[in-house]
């Protein structure tokens, strides 16, 4: 089981096929993606990686923090996840893992926190028809209608769908395909909605309900920081 990672979610658009028919994605930004801890059966009792994305201010994150950051020499992240793996598929401390993690074709599994709407009614939260126009019914024409019976049941089951909250909930949306990834500029693009505003922060991970690619890379694509670094030295020596 490989790990997933955590995204932005940049906004919606479309790209076209070879056959000229229009296909809405959403886009997903990867801008710094790190491994910043591992958890291990023997100290923790379950295996898994922690992530971070962003970058925080020094003054916002705690003395503590501070210190677990520099104990795996990462810049502090604003948001951090973990994501359960297997033995064979941890991640080294300081891994930044790249767009070409998922492959082009295979389905992800994308969560998020919804749009709140605020206090809505049945109509608007459960698509009810509503009642009549006329013939008695006097305003209350989006009004949800009766909700239990009398004597019996003598109360309203719970659960019932009636106007209250909407939104602002943790979803996930299965099997979106992935059409495109473009590792120079971090991003990911799926085909579809996944939920979120603009800007917010997404978890995206292999589809559980379907196979994956025998392309996928295993236990995953990353570079390190010193690989980079040392790069870049040969560069200027060179």
């Amino acid at each position: 089981m490989r790990t997933g990672v955590i995204a932005q979610k940049l906004g919606m658009t479309r790209i076209f096929t070879d056959a000229g028919e229009h296909v809405p994605v959403t886009v997903l930004k990867l801008d710094g993606c790190q491994v910043v801890a591992q958890r291990t059966k023997e100290q923790n009792g379950y295996i898994a990686v922690q992530l971070g994305i962003g970058r925080a201010k020094v003054k916002n994150v705690s003395k503590a923090e501070r210190g677990r950051f520099a104990a795996a020499k990462v810049e502090p992240k604003l948001k951090l996840a973990e994501f359960r793996v297997g033995e064979a598929e941890l991640l080294p401390v300081g891994a930044e893992i790249t767009a070409d993690h998922f492959v082009v074709g295979q389905f992800v599994d994308a969560t998020g926190t919804t749009i709140g709407k605020g206090f809505a009614g049945p109509m608007k939260r459960w698509n009810f028809g509503g009642l009549r126009a006329s013939h008695g019914v006097s305003l209350s024409h989006r009004s949800h209608g009766s909700t239990g019976g009398r004597q019996d049941p003598g109360k309203t089951f719970k659960n019932k769908k009636m106007a209250g909250q909407m939104g602002g909930v943790r979803v996930t949306a299965q099997n979106l395909r992935v059409l495109r990834t473009d590792v120079e500029r971090g991003l990911v693009l799926v085909e579809g909605a996944v939920p979120g505003h603009a800007g917010g922060w997404i978890y995206l991970r292999d589809a559980v309900k379907r196979t994956l690619p025998a392309e996928a890379p295993q236990p995953g694509k990353f570079r390190l920081a010193d690989a980079g670094a040392a790069t870049r030295q040969e560069q200027k020596e060179g």
